[in-house]
């Protein structure tokens, strides 16, 4: 049976190598942590359907390999991306550093609208942590991004990341900030249903307005 959703919204997970994307993504499909995780080649996929806001958002997840020599490969894929997760490692600073290269290529590539996340992942080794919440949390301020900490290996806050970024994108479809019918915009409707239920507002305004005059 095929599945049933309102929206369908293109994520990616970007961010330096060895920063945990992979085990991020496989710990929201499967619910588990990845033991055997090997470094990304080119790009790997995953989806999930969920339930936000009342609505059925099926996630079309994209885990982009984080290191240089698949940064050409990669970047073909941030096209028409309504969402994503930036990931750092909380014991790396090196990879907190490179924060401003991979948000710069998400705007630029993907759109200037992409709904973004940052990430501070590996929170279950606060013992080795080299970046501090604040320091990431006005860094993400700064930047108007949204910001959780979050473990892949406990899956703390891993479901939460998803879910807040997809919530925000909804928000803004229905504020009218977002619309679906534009190229490029990363969002499908699932059911045409939903979208004829939103033709007859435009149109009926239109009728009224012949009327009136």
């Amino acid at each position: 049976m095929s599945e049933t959703y309102d929206f369908l919204f293109k994520f990616l997970v970007i961010g330096s190598a060895g920063t945990g994307k992979s085990c991020l993504l496989h710990q929201f499909i499967e619910n588990k942590f990845k033991q055997d995780s090997n470094h990304t080649i080119g790009v790997e996929f995953g989806s999930r359907v969920v339930n936000v806001g009342g609505k059925t958002v099926k996630l079309q997840i994209w885990d982009t390999a984080g290191q240089e020599r698949f940064r050409s490969v990669t970047r073909s894929y941030y096209r028409g991306a309504a969402g994503a997760l930036l990931v750092y490692d909380i014991t790396s600073r090196e990879t907190y550093n490179a924060l401003t290269n991979w948000l710069t290529d998400a705007r630029t590539l993907a759109s200037p609208n992409i709904v973004i996340i940052l990430c501070g992942n590996k929170k279950d080794l606060d013992a080795d942590r080299e970046v501090t919440f604040l320091e990431a949390s006005r860094f993400a301020q700064e930047n108007e991004l949204m910001f959780l900490e979050t473990s892949a290996l406990t899956g703390e806050n891993v479901e939460e990341a998803f879910l807040k970024c997809a919530r925000t994108i909804l928000n803004k479809i229905e504020s009218g900030e977002l619309d679906p019918e534009r190229m490029g915009s990363g969002i499908q409707y699932g059911d045409a249903s939903l979208r004829q239920l939103r033709q007859p507002r435009g149109t009926t305004a239109q009728s009224k307005q012949q009327c009136s005059c």
